[in-house]
């Protein structure tokens, strides 16, 4: 398995997939940068000649923020968001949604599971007894 990025990408995988392994690479750039490089998109990993490997390695080192140097820049932004006070921040810390989704039902992913309240277990129009 050949390591760009300090990651093990996939040997049997189309080379536009493997290198979608890669955070902060997805379908576009992986496909940009094959172009660039003029190397077929279709090929296996394990069919790439190692020059090929090296010239992938050094554009993904030289040209993009991928890892953990991106993965570091965002919690960076997110902190900055926090400290500041914005809208943003706050939905942050909260644990809550912060692109303007509802929140009244759904958002299951960011809240995490479901907590128990207590109180919330009458219908309406029950009697108490």
């Amino acid at each position: 398995m050949p390591r760009i990025a300090g990651l093990d990408i996939p040997n049997d995988k189309q080379v536009w997939v493997s290198l979608q392994y890669l955070y902060g690479i997805g379908r576009t750039r992986s496909l940009e940068l094959l172009e660039k490089l003029k190397i077929s998109p279709e090929t296996r990993v394990r069919d790439l000649s190692e020059e090929e490997i090296n010239r992938i390695r050094e554009v993904v080192d030289k040209e993009y923020n991928v890892e953990g140097d991106l993965r570091k820049e965002v919690d960076l932004n997110i902190k900055r968001l926090i400290e500041i006070g914005s809208y943003r921040g706050m939905r942050h810390r909260r644990s809550l949604p912060a692109h303007g989704q509802r929140t009244r039902t759904n958002a299951r992913t960011k809240r995490g599971s479901r907590k128990t309240v207590a109180g919330r277990g009458q219908k309406r129009g029950a009697t108490k007894k």
